[in-house]
């Protein structure tokens, strides 16, 4: 069997949900197929994320894509509703507090100006202050600490369902399958091959497949620095309670909580043993010997919990400097990146729906994310959060 369409995505998740609904929202006549394998999307980082959207980055880009998202969630059930029924995302603007030790005091000031400049809110606070605003919390040894009170979580599953459903109906065709291969001919891409045998023809195909990036790209010739690393989350019930909401919260050693409604705790930590797989288990050992006694130490009134369950994610790792790889693959026309977030992803997923909308229809950008060209990944030219090395 073969299809026809303008633009074939790989992946249903936020970034394909959201390049889709951009493009339709740009040009109502184009015809779009989304291929997604899993419509539960019970393996999607979407799904199993935190959720949370921050604008404390030090690259400007970062930063503006943040801003950009922030709008967007803040107007995303009025605008993604289909008829009379609109998603429900819940965007909590409970703040990101990130706290630093002395040896990295000057880098988070300087980061911290440049998003002053850039007309956000963060403050900076001494643990004073921290220890007020949160008495729970004991920041002894520690410099202080950057807050974005515009920062905060929301419902991961609100925003990719309201994108699909938006997509779909604008016309987008979302097609429950595996891309088992990207078609390639004359040195460009004509389409994509589904594992129930069907050729779809098309000019465009976008690889928003996540973790799974690398392994899609492979069949086009096209090898990406991205690799799966697996991320778990703890849900816990405390004995003491918060007097209210408490921020996402980050130590120095990538230890990060935050509450969550009923009175919860979620709590994770990035690890460098944290292993390159396709790996959903989680381990109870990791939290009762690693995480739970470095939160206590933090928050000593936690000492008293109970695991009341964990999971596991995947983040789609960018080896090269862990942010996106954004654009059309110079090598391979036609075949055009959302890949290597980093973690990054389901709160980038607007703006870089977007941006791809209007360099794959060729329109004037209102966010240059150029920085985040797929050429860099040949020329071997990692960005830092300061720019290009």
């Amino acid at each position: 069997m073969k299809r026809t369409c303008d633009v074939a995505i790989i992946g249903g998740g936020v970034m394909g949900s959201a390049t889709a609904f951009s493009l339709l929202d740009a040009d109502p006549r184009l015809n779009v197929m989304v291929v997604e394998r899993d419509p539960t999307y019970s393996r999607a980082s979407t799904t199993l994320s935190m959720a949370n959207a921050r604008i404390q980055f030090s690259l400007r880009q970062n930063i503006e894509i943040s801003r950009y998202a922030f709008q967007v969630l803040e107007r995303f059930e009025e605008d993604m509703a289909v008829g009379d029924l609109a998603p429900a995302v819940s965007f909590r603007r409970e703040g990101d507090l990130f706290l630093v030790e002395g040896a990295g005091q000057a880098a988070a000031r300087e980061n911290l100006e440049r998003q002053q400049r850039l007309g956000c809110r963060v403050e900076w606070w001494n643990p004073e202050e921290i220890q007020r605003r949160y008495p729970l919390y004991r920041p002894d040894g520690l410099a202080g600490g950057t807050f974005g009170p515009d920062d905060g979580h929301f419902d991961a599953y609100g925003v990719l369902m309201g994108y699909r459903k938006k997509a779909r109906a604008l016309g987008a065709e979302y097609r429950e399958d595996e891309a088992a291969e990207i078609r390639t001919s004359g040195g460009r891409v004509v389409g994509v091959r589904l594992a129930c045998g069907t050729e779809v023809s098309a000019p465009v195909v976008v690889n928003c497949a996540g973790a799974w990036a690398a392994q899609i790209a492979e069949t086009a010739g096209v090898r990406l620095p991205v690799v799966p690393v697996k991320r778990q989350v703890f849900a816990l019930d405390t004995a003491v309670k918060p007097a209210g909401p408490l921020p996402l919260t980050v130590l120095p050693s990538g230890l990060y909580f935050r509450t969550e409604t009923g009175g919860l705790i979620l709590l994770g930590k990035s690890m460098a043993e944290d292993p390159e797989a396709f790996d959903f288990s989680w381990d109870e050992k990791r939290f009762y010997e690693i995480l739970w006694p470095e939160l206590a130490e933090f928050v000593p009134a936690f000492d008293r919990a109970k695991l009341l369950r964990g999971w596991a994610g995947l983040y789609a790792v960018n080896t090269l400097d862990s942010n996106a790889i954004l654009g059309e693959w110079p090598e391979m026309p036609g075949l055009y990146l959302a890949n290597g977030f980093s973690g990054h992803g389901l709160q980038q997923a607007p703006a870089v729906g977007r941006y791809l909308a209007e360099i794959i229809l060729q329109q004037s950008t209102r966010l240059d994310l150029s920085i985040f060209s797929p050429e860099r990944i040949l020329e071997n030219r990692p960005l830092t959060e300061g720019g290009l090395v």
